[in-house]
């Protein structure tokens, strides 16, 4: 017997090659994204080539085989199956051959998640925005709703629910508790909670929306007991959560912080008077879910009336619950035994909204935003009206017109029904192409102005002061490749690149499509110059499309 060097020194170098590209793989180096996956499927064919092949390389060598490799030899190539001729060496040949496609398929799954963590928006500015454009549901709203459907042992459906990453990230964190989630298209779901056999909310899906603590109102209610990592979500500044802690001390909860998680339990809620000592959205929601379900009276005051508060509540009622007040500064809850199935439609979004109406200011362009409720746009139609636009309202749409260069103005971000703070990096970037100097003074969150530092590099005047910031407004915007810190400060800097000459390209958009459905298409539909890239290839292609 006799052994070919050649197969031995193919296997030998193909396999240190691919051993290195799964570590870079593993490791997620730099040298993964720049490569291409051209190198696997080179190294691939090298292989199938020399299996189908049969030759030798010049530097085969036929050397005699000693006894033990003599004995290896006569166990690879055993008969281990009778007559059918099924031999050692082919189940271990499609052993490899099975292990190497699984790897390959979950490193392509892989690449795929990476993938949107490296895509940017690659803008051509200087084209005023025209149309209509259709308005999804709104994100906050549906958060807490999604988290409320598991409080019955029913089956509930969700209509209008916009198809974001946040609200897929919450139906993951709804499935991995073990309730049953079907999605029958992209904008319905049916979600029964009767199979749930866990109440631990995961650090996964919490770092990746602060709005998976809505579980824990939700699991608290129906179960009396809830386990929830602490949250986190966008870096705008701090959010604590001791307003909901407080909350559900008071119906009666055990409350502790344990190990980086929220710990809740209690043999029985208890309705009892609450005055919350801010006001605070995600507290009235959390605690008025877990109200919804203790016995008695519950009595919140001083709540947040915003319409996705609102929403909620009409969420809650239509499957039995008894709220009343949800909109106003105090809410009364008569809390039920249980809650029955359900089929509801969620609000529009009005911040998606009032996005693409500064939009269309910023860009002096005409768009009417359909599928709106306009009584939920009254601060952001107000100071559209202060800035030059012509606003026109009708039953379920608005049409924003800017005709001329802007006016400056002062904002004052404020709980509703005040100027919203999800909205102050839209008008940021407006003012800032606005004759005269605004001010914006920040009473939310205090990390919303990140944005302003990004806008600077597109030529805006900008002074930041604790919370209040001075906005000397410019003539136009200079293109420049600029980063998104957070969700609607990510959304207005591609405003600001549709405003602005040349080029602009927007890093980490992962935030926008957190909270837009569609961004760049709805965009594309009013005549902007966008696309969604990957790589300097897609970049080029872009120039060269746009001229």
């Amino acid at each position: 017997m006799s052994v070919s060097l050649g197969p031995f020194m193919t296997c030998f170098v193909t396999i240190l090659i691919l051993t290195g590209y799964v570590h870079f793989i593993m490791k997620r180096n730099s040298a993964l994204f720049r490569g291409t996956i051209k190198i696997v499927f080179g190294v691939i064919a090298v292989i199938l080539l020399r299996m189908m092949v049969p030759i030798n390389f010049p530097f085969t060598k036929t050397i005699y085989s000693s006894k033990l490799l003599i004995g290896l030899g006569n166990i690879v190539y055993a008969n281990v199956y009778g007559d059918r001729e099924i031999l050692v060496s082919d189940l271990l040949l499609w052993l490899w051959i099975s292990v190497a496609v699984i790897l390959l398929i979950r490193y392509f799954h892989k690449r795929l998640k990476v993938r949107q963590y490296l895509e940017q928006y690659i803008i051509k500015g200087g084209n005023p925005l025209v149309g209509e454009v259709e308005i999804g549901g709104a994100k906050n709203a549906a958060l807490a709703i999604l988290a409320a459907a598991i409080m019955t042992d029913e089956t509930v459906q969700i209509d209008n629910l916009p198809d974001v990453n946040d609200v897929n990230v919450m139906l993951e964190a709804i499935e991995g508790i073990g309730a049953m989630v079907q999605r029958i298209d992209r904008h319905t779901v049916k979600i029964n909670g009767s199979t749930i056999g866990d109440f631990n909310i995961e650090y996964d899906y919490i770092k990746k929306i602060r709005a998976s603590y809505y579980l824990l109102g939700a699991l608290l209610g129906k179960y009396k007991r809830a386990e929830v990592a602490l949250p986190g979500g966008c870096n705008i500044g701090s959010r604590p959560i001791d307003q909901h802690l407080k909350g559900f001390r008071a119906l009666g909860a055990d409350v502790d912080i344990e190990h980086g998680k929220i710990v809740a339990e209690a043999e029985k809620l208890r309705g009892t008077h609450l005055y919350f000592d801010v006001v605070t959205v995600g507290a009235t929601i959390n605690v008025m879910m877990a109200a919804a379900m203790s016995e008695g009276l519950t009595i919140m005051e001083n709540v947040a009336k915003e319409p996705h508060v609102v929403d909620v509540a009409n969420f809650l009622n239509s499957m039995g619950a008894n709220i009343r007040g949800a909109g106003t500064d105090v809410i009364k809850i008569r809390g039920v035994r249980s809650l029955h199935k359900t089929e509801y439609s969620i609000i529009p979004d009005q911040i998606e909204a009032g996005t693409f109406m500064f939009a269309a200011a910023a860009t002096k362009g005409d768009v009417t935003v359909l599928n709106v409720i306009p009584k939920h746009l009254d601060a952001t139609i107000s100071k559209l009206v202060d800035i030059g636009c012509e606003v026109e309202e009708f039953d379920d749409a608005v049409r924003v017109v800017a005709k001329k260069r802007l006016r400056c103005t002062q904002v004052k971000t404020l709980p509703y029904p005040g100027y919203p703070t999800d909205m102050q990096p839209q008008i940021g970037v407006a003012l800032a192409l606005a004759k005269g100097t605004s001010t914006i003074t920040e009473s939310i969150f205090e990390n919303r102005f990140k944005y302003l530092g990004e806008l600077a590099r597109m030529g805006a005047q900008v002074k930041v002061e604790g919370n209040s910031a001075t906005i000397e407004g410019v003539e136009r915007f200079s293109a420049a490749r600029v980063s998104a810190p957070d969700l609607r400060a990510g959304a207005a800097l591609c405003i600001a690149g549709l405003a602005a000459e040349g080029i602009t390209i927007v890093d980490d958009i992962v935030y926008i499509q957190r909270g837009y459905e569609r961004f760049e298409e709805k965009l594309r539909g009013l005549g902007a110059m966008i696309e969604r890239v990957s790589s300097e290839k897609e970049i080029q292609k872009f120039k060269l499309k746009v001229g």
